[in-house]
């Protein structure tokens, strides 16, 4: 069984940073693409960023380039999202994807809430 947990969010003041974690199960983590979305209310996900199989070929939003960084670890079976320089316009439900290669296979996590306020 496929499982995608993501933790991490949570309430913090513009400015400040978070880091988000998606930890997975149930797959072969290596042979997929990873990615974190996010929603904010009344609008469309959106991607925030994505990783490919070695870690490499990285892609970003153009809201968050520069102050998020999405990385992986293909040992612990894990997808993490350092933001920094947080703003109000971060604040949404941010969900981890992956991507399986061989079938093209999508999966997701329940979302983790990050808020932006003062």
């Amino acid at each position: 069984q496929v499982r995608l947990v993501e933790s991490g969010g949570g309430w913090v003041q513009p400015g400040g940073s978070l880091t988000l974690s998606c930890a997975a199960s149930g797959f072969i983590f290596s042979q997929a693409i990873m990615r974190w979305y996010r929603q904010a209310p009344g609008k469309e996900r959106e991607l925030v960023a994505a990783v490919n199989l070695a870690g490499i070929g990285i892609d970003y939003g153009d809201s968050v380039k520069g102050r998020f960084t999405i990385t992986r670890d293909n040992a612990k079976d894990t997808a993490d999202l350092q933001m920094n320089s947080l703003k109000p316009e971060d604040t949404a439900v941010y969900y981890c994807q992956a991507h399986i290669v061989l079938g093209g296979y999508e999966y997701w996590g329940q979302g983790t809430q990050v808020t932006v306020s003062s």
